[in-house]
Order: C-alpha cells, then sequence, then structure tokens
C-alpha cells in the first residue's frame, strides 16, 4: 500500500488496486515505475518504495525532454522542491574581462532521493510542474564534505 500522507488518497494511475491477486507471488504490490531514458538509471527507491508522487520522472506522469543542466542545491526548503545555482561567467566585451553570474533555477525532487545543500545535481527539463518550476532532479551526486561547504570553523 502506499504511502498516505495527504488528505486525498494518494495511487498510482498506472496500478489497479482492486485486484483479487493484488500480491505477486513475492508478497510485493504492484507498482508503476519507468526508465527515463537518456543513460539516466532508475533509483532502487523508486523501484522498491512505497511512496506516490506524480510528478516523479521515474514513478508518475512526466517526460523528460529538452535541455539537461547541472548544479548545486542552493536551498531545499520548499516541500518536494529545491533551488538550483548554477554559476557562469560572461565577458564584458569594453573590458576584455569576464563577471561572475548565477541563475537559480527551480526543480522538482523525488522522494527517490535525499538531498543535502551544497550536493551537486542534474535537472532535466520536462512540462510546466508548477508556475515556476519547469525541470526535475534525475541524479544526485553527494557533496564530499555533505552540509553547505560554508562554515569553516566552529563555534565554541
Amino acid at each position: 500500500m502506499a504511502e498516505q500522507t495527504e488528505r486525498a488518497f494518494q495511487k498510482q494511475a498506472g496500478v489497479f488496486q482492486a485486484a483479487k491477486n493484488s500480491k505477486s507471488k513475492k508478497g510485493k504490490v504492484a507498482r508503476y515505475y519507468k526508465s527515463v531514458g537518456l543513460g539516466f538509471k532508475t533509483p532502487k527507491t523508486a523501484i522498491e518504495g512505497t511512496y506516490v508522487d506524480k510528478k516523479c520522472p521515474f514513478t508518475g506522469n512526466v517526460h523528460i525532454r529538452g535541455r539537461l543542466l547541472k548544479g548545486k542545491v542552493h536551498s531545499h526548503k520548499m516541500k518536494n522542491t529545491l533551488i538550483v545555482r548554477r554559476n557562469y561567467l560572461h565577458y564584458i566585451k569594453k573590458y576584455n574581462r569576464f563577471e561572475k553570474r548565477h541563475s537559480n533555477t527551480p526543480a522538482h525532487l523525488s522522494p527517490a532521493f535525499r538531498v543535502l545543500e551544497g550536493d551537486n545535481v542534474v535537472i532535466g527539463q520536462c512540462r510546466p510542474l508548477s508556475k515556476t518550476v519547469r525541470y526535475n532532479v534525475l541524479r544526485v551526486d553527494s557533496a564530499v564534505a555533505g552540509g553547505k561547504g560554508v562554515k569553516l570553523y566552529r563555534k565554541h
């Protein structure tokens, strides 16, 4: 059975739950998952998990198409959404130099992933999921130190 954390009953669209033989030989309940392609593996937590997320690219009704971006997790304060910061250099012709710039991109985070601020992620473009979210997290590369990576000294 799926995790019921919302007021409305959560179920996967591709799974019929009222079947008499709902459990297979191994005792597992039927679960819908897919491969997003593009060389990204489906996480084990998406295959074996019990969460229901219709905006998840592995278990929901979302297809990845368009751009693939890499960035660092800037904040993870929203529910199932994070902000990815991408740093880049912009050339100023007059001074023959570069200036630092950045862009923040909101992306949907599937419950299949565990993310901390400072982790590197790969996000893929999909249909609009909300007013501002047009990307979905496809892979998480954990930072070596973990955390924000800003604090150098501990307070005594």
